[in-house]
């Protein structure tokens, strides 16, 4: 019996769960907890985080393993060296610096495109040329990409799904011709289908942790697809919410919406299309205020039935990115009354009215009618939270089929490698680190 492993690199954490063929039942699940947020930028930390991963799966379970895929949070990048070293701190998902740049990127990138944002992969770039330490960068690359780079051996590999914020024409299926104005002086990552086998486990990685020696590790994607497709969601007009660390909205559409000015793009997902956007409201700013233990208790006070009258903007920080897409939004937490379950009523129907917002603009802009809304992250859990959200959607919401990005992300692996899913693997052929040809099988 074939097994596949699909791996989530989230804010809060590392996870991981092993599916067999059938993708029927979970085999094994592991996790990895960042102590703290900073942890949650660290290479080391991830690293280390991947290999313990792999450690927690049962010996007898590892030598079964066919295939690996990893996702990561959509837009955490970092540069490494010619030996995949990183040369810097990363910069996160929500990471804004990139608005210092977002002018000149105006003046060469195609109007409301999706690199028009301050957080967007490319804008990010840019604004990493200005480090003292850019000239030993050799590769621009995705958090997905790096981890898997460190099972496979090969640098400046990518998938579609991440390097869509980099600017990667998805439609066409390469890197547009305006971006060759911006001369950057690095090596971009190549770019493949996701769930694309790319090489086969390093040798002594697969030893050190008794995985068989012809284990393929295939491009990933990001966080938020992970959880789509762990949702059982299929037809145009279904939609996934994560409701994690962060707010992110996926449709599944017959069209493609993009405007940067809302922060909404489009992934492609086989012959339709994933539109959607990531909010920096959800679950981290639940937990600024409350514990687990409170959250779970002051939800069964609410009368999911009854609207809260506060009208909150949560956020962690100033700037979000969806439905408003503008880095210096204020966050608004005021007036924050005596009583904790009514603050977090408050907060509750004030994320529930900005998802709301953000699927009534996908649709204004074009994209299918929703019908149903799946859910997936911590927040699924939270029934009254759905009572509130379901109110404000009007629409049917569901918990998702498996909630574990991980879940997805190992549906990915086995469906590159079987090729039997509406990923289609194309003949790809891209430079290794060492300046080989590498033909995925």
């Amino acid at each position: 019996m074939n097994l596949y492993l699909g791996i989530d690199f989230g804010t809060s954490g590392a996870r991981g769960v092993v599916i067999d063929e059938e993708a029927s039942s979970i085999q094994a699940e592991m996790r990895y907890p960042f102590q703290d947020s900073a942890a949650a930028v660290t290479p080391k930390i991830w690293q280390e985080a991947l290999f313990v991963l792999v450690e927690q799966i049962p010996e007898g379970l590892r030598r079964k393993i066919k295939a690996i895929a990893i996702n990561g949070t959509s837009s955490t990048v970092l540069l490494v060296d010619a030996a995949g070293n990183p040369t810097d701190a990363p910069l996160l998902y929500n990471d804004a610096r990139g608005s210092l740049v977002l002018e000149d990127l105006r003046r060469i990138a195609p109007p409301n495109h999706t690199v028009l944002s301050a957080t967007s992969s490319l804008a990010k770039l840019c604004w990493m040329r200005q480090l003292p330490t850019f000239s030993k960068a050799r590769y621009f690359l995705h958090q997905a990409d790096w981890l898997a780079f460190l099972l496979h051996g090969y640098l400046g590999i990518s998938d579609y799904h991440n390097a869509l914020k980099l600017g990667y024409d998805v439609e066409e299926l390469k890197y547009p011709e305006w971006q060759e104005l911006l001369q950057i002086p690095i090596q971009l990552p190549k770019v493949l289908t996701p769930g694309t086998p790319v090489a086969k486990l390093r040798p002594e990685i697969a030893n050190k942790f008794g995985l068989r020696r012809d284990c393929l590790v295939c491009a990933g994607t990001t966080d938020s697809i992970a959880a789509f497709l762990a949702s059982g969601a299929k037809l145009p007009g279904e939609a996934v919410t994560s409701l994690g660390s962060t707010l992110v909205l996926k449709l599944l559409s017959r069209t493609r919406v993009e405007d940067a000015r809302y922060g909404i793009y489009s992934h492609r997902l086989g012959d339709l299309w994933l539109t959607g956007g990531a909010s920096n409201t959800g679950g981290a700013v639940l937990k600024q205020f409350f514990t687990n233990a409170e959250l779970e208790s002051l939800s069964r006070e609410i009368d999911a039935s009854i609207a809260s009258e506060l009208d909150y903007y949560p956020l962690l920080k100033v700037g979000d990115r969806f439905p408003i897409n503008d880095p210096n939004l204020s966050p608004r937490l005021e007036p924050r009354p005596d009583r904790p379950v009514e603050f977090l009523h408050g907060l509750l129907e004030s994320i529930a009215r900005i998802e709301a917002r953000g699927y009534e603009l996908l649709q204004h802009k074009g994209a299918d009618k929703f019908i149903r809304v799946y859910t997936a992250g911590g927040g699924a859990a939270n029934d009254t939270w759905t009572a509130i959200r379901a109110r404000h959607l009007q629409v049917p919401v569901v918990a998702s089929v498996y909630t574990e990005a991980a879940y997805g992300t190992a549906l990915l692996a086995m469906e590159g490698v079987n090729n039997n899913s509406k990923f289609k693997i194309q003949n790809s052929k891209f430079k290794t680190s060492s300046g080989g040809d590498l033909n995925p099988d």
